[in-house]
């Protein structure tokens, strides 16, 4: 019987204590292959003999998908909102069993074997994920710049980011406690929802356990819903987001240090590297540097502060260590320490600039004072504003 989501909430509340385990499949289109798939998984519920059931979350299908999944005494949930997010988060709020296991209904995944994932759930796992790259990826079942490019790379960069166990982000067969998930208050609508769902647990310090699956060529003749690039990006994105340190902390730390080297460097003289002359000119870009270092770095920490704040990341023990040492008094202070060191050394080039009868000077030399001035003066503008906004931000979690 075809049912709506409100439909299955209110069923929820009877059969919640009875049913152990959710077969969760998102559903677009997916006439050719929807009933292998859901007679795969009941086939595993028997041979488990678990209490269990099968959810279509459909997603518009306009191919006489629910229809078939109803035939097969699967449970149809309609979620009307698009994307693939939108499906999983529409089949897992409405699915009745303590654990759940997704995965597509292409028929790429073997429903077959599904007891090495609920064995890890009932071990105590909260998110267990299949790795297709341990148990074999059949011929034609992933396209070559997904196997060698998109999941390697995506994989690597959120196992770098978030230090996440994972080895196969981008898993579509994957099971969690359902209490578990939902408690990490996954939003994403896309493709992307797969990393979010890793990056939250990782970042939430859920346990998490890898298990092998076989990948196979989907039973489809239509394409496949995924768009290579657009979804990759969208991934890359959500992770880019998600990680205030790699996104804005390191790359302002890198400029800072870069500029403030090779402005030292260049204060007293010019240096020649192989018959290049860098002077005041490389020592203007170097400042500049130290200053958009500065902003981005600034950046990093009021991402940080806002996305704790709203509770898209967990609370952090150095966010409430800084909030508890460094308070606006703290920013205020430095900030009109750099101004003050900013406006004299200004005074000193004026004066300098005196002594001479307001007269032409020699760039060189005036531009290694007021160039160092100028700099100290934004830093210090910069530190005093920023403090007040960190403020602002801080007054909520206060």
């Amino acid at each position: 019987m075809v049912t709506e989501v409100q439909a299955t909430l209110t069923e929820i509340k009877f059969d919640g204590d009875r049913i152990e385990l959710s077969v969760v499949m998102p559903c677009l289109n997916e006439a050719e292959t929807l009933a292998t798939c859901i007679n795969k998984a009941k086939k595993a519920l028997a041979q488990l003999n678990v209490k269990g059931e099968i959810v279509i979350a459909d997603n518009g299908s306009h191919d006489g998908s629910p229809e078939i999944a109803a035939d097969l005494d699967a449970r149809v949930i309609h979620v009307a909102e698009k994307g693939y997010g939108s499906a999983l988060l529409g089949g897992i709020k409405g699915a009745r069993g303590k654990y759940i296991i997704m995965g597509d209904a292409d028929d790429s995944y073997d429903f077959t074997n599904l007891g090495p994932f609920l064995e890890k759930l009932r071990a105590g796992y909260d998110l267990v994920m299949g790795n297709r790259f341990k148990a074999g990826i059949e011929a034609d079942a992933m396209p070559f710049l997904h196997k060698y490019l998109g999941n390697p790379v995506l994989t690597a960069t959120g196992r770098l980011f978030f230090r996440s166990p994972c080895s196969d982000f981008h898993c579509g067969l994957r099971a969690f406690r359902k209490s578990s998930i939902e408690s990490l208050n996954l939003r994403t609508t896309g493709m992307e929802f797969a990393s979010e769902m890793v990056v939250k647990a990782t970042l939430h310090d859920l346990k998490i356990a890898e298990v092998p699956t076989k990948l196979s060529p989907d039973g489809r003749n239509r394409k496949p819903h995924l768009r290579s690039w657009r979804d990759g990006w969208r991934h890359l994105r959500f992770m880019l987001l998600y990680s205030p340190r790699w996104l804005f902390l390191y790359p302002g730390l890198l400029l800072i240090l870069l500029g403030s080297l090779v402005g030292a460097r260049l204060l007293w003289d010019p240096v020649i590297v192989w018959g290049v002359t860098f002077d005041v000119h490389t020592l203007l870009y170097a400042a500049m540097a130290v200053v958009i270092g500065f902003q981005t770095v600034v950046f990093a920490v009021f991402t940080k502060v806002f996305a704790t704040t709203q509770g898209l990341l967990p609370e952090d023990p150095r966010l409430t260590w800084l909030f508890r040492y460094v308070k606006l008094e703290t920013g205020l202070t430095v900030g009109f320490a750099l101004l003050i060191a900013g406006f004299a050394m200004s005074v000193y080039a004026l004066s300098s600039w005196r002594a001479h009868l307001f007269g032409a000077l020699d760039p060189t030399q005036t531009l290694r004072l007021v160039i160092p001035a100028a700099t100290l003066i934004m830093l210090g503008l910069q530190t005093v504003l920023s403090s007040f906004f960190l403020s602002i931000l801080g007054l909520k979690r206060n």
